[in-house]
């Protein structure tokens, strides 16, 4: 359906005699990095909607260990969800912000036995040589939902940084960061104890990124802030970048509202930090705002939005929509004009039968923001769909 959207576009986007879009025409001469863009020095940041994917490398437990963690209770349940790897979600499935979940390990190797399968009487060493390395490990729940597509946060930027080099167009991708550091949630005899992360293990987090993608490449809270005093007052008076200031490129944000403190410990307003927080309007540093209950809170998110700050909500959550095919939250998600619509379900899972999946209305792969984007806007300003030459 998007394939024949696109060509009934092409169609219809000529001025001059110079079709806008370079992929026009034939499918073997489609060339998404060589599209025009003339809006680009006009739309912001701030002005598209894109999908995003909760805990974006997560893959469900094993069965086996699924079966013994449901005799706990139904807390396993909202844990029945797979993503692909986050390259395939980029290519295939049109999502432009990902959730990777951190958890501290500096020496290496704490994560590298998993206690939950003493569960199912299976020996508890991963055998996996990343989880030996030194450095932050993207899991779920340690000891009982650790499995993964990408097991270092550091493999999840290079795969993250090799599909955006070779798809150098595309609309700033947006990284949601969830520190964590909570116990488990069971009693498991010989889990691991997650390392809290506080002010020296953020520094750390920050070197991660830098170590990966070059400055050039990170949108940042000092880049937005520019000369103004504060963050809040940057997005206020000159707002965010531009298309063409940000294509091809990523920002990061810290999900936990709960570390804030410790991510800002030494950096007022963000000065010198990668992280966008979880801010409230009115903070210094409040440029992101995460309100996630897109149905209580969807006439503040819209207000927000119009506001200027980027708001990321949530289309469903714990599986329960995925289940019931209720798709009440996920319309309001997407008409409050929440920039960032995160999902577990960018594509229907065939285990529930539901039939549930969330996508973005016309979006190919981003559309313009229904609350603050200018008129006439369309959603071939922001992206071409350069996804769907693999499906």
């Amino acid at each position: 359906m998007l394939r024949r959207q696109l060509r009934q576009a092409c169609g219809s986007l000529a001025v001059v005699g110079v079709v806008l879009l370079a992929g026009c025409g034939d499918d073997d001469q489609f060339n998404p990095t060589s599209v025009a863009y003339p809006r680009d020095n006009s739309l912001r940041l701030n002005q598209i909607q894109v999908l995003g994917t909760h805990n974006s490398y997560h893959v469900q437990p094993r069965p086996a260990l699924f079966e013994a963690l449901l005799r706990f209770g139904t807390l396993a349940q909202a844990w029945q969800y797979s993503h692909p790897a986050l390259d395939q979600q980029f290519e295939t499935q049109a999502v432009r912000q990902i959730e990777l979940d951190v958890s501290a390990d500096p020496v290496g190797g704490l994560y590298a036995n998993r206690a939950g399968m003493k569960l199912i009487h299976q020996p508890t060493a991963s055998g996996i040589p990343e989880l030996s390395q030194p450095g932050f490990k993207v899991l779920h729940v340690q000891d009982l939902d650790f499995e993964s597509t990408c097991w270092t946060f550091v493999e999840c930027l290079r795969t993250l940084k090799s599909w955006s080099d070779a798809h150098r167009g595309h609309v700033p991708i947006m990284i949601l960061v969830e520190a964590k550091d909570d116990p488990l949630p069971i009693g498991v005899t010989g889990a691991a104890p997650p390392i809290p992360i506080g002010p020296a293990e953020f520094d750390a987090l920050d070197a991660e990124i830098r170590s990966v993608l070059p400055a050039q490449q990170i949108i940042t809270p000092d880049e937005v802030r520019g000369s103004h005093a504060t963050l809040e007052e940057a997005i206020k008076t000159d707002g965010w970048p531009t298309l063409a200031q940000s294509r091809g490129r990523v920002l990061f944000t810290l999900d936990n509202a709960a570390k804030r403190d410790a991510y800002l410990e030494g950096h007022p307003s963000l000065v010198g930090r990668i992280l966008f927080t979880n801010a409230e309007p009115g903070d210094p540093d409040a440029a992101f705002v995460e309100l996630n209950d897109a149905v209580p809170d969807h006439d503040k998110i819209r207000q927000t939005v119009a506001a200027g700050y980027i708001v990321r909500t949530r289309a469903d959550a714990d599986t329960v929509e995925a289940r019931s095919g209720d798709t009440t939250t996920r319309d309001a998600a997407i008409s409050s004009g929440a920039q960032f619509v995160s999902t577990d379900y960018p594509v229907p899972d065939p285990q529930f039968g539901a039939g549930y999946q969330v996508t973005i209305p016309m979006g190919t792969p981003a559309r313009c923001n229904p609350i603050n984007a200018p008129p006439g806007c369309t959603s071939l300003d922001i992206e071409s769909p350069a996804y769907l030459r693999s499906r």
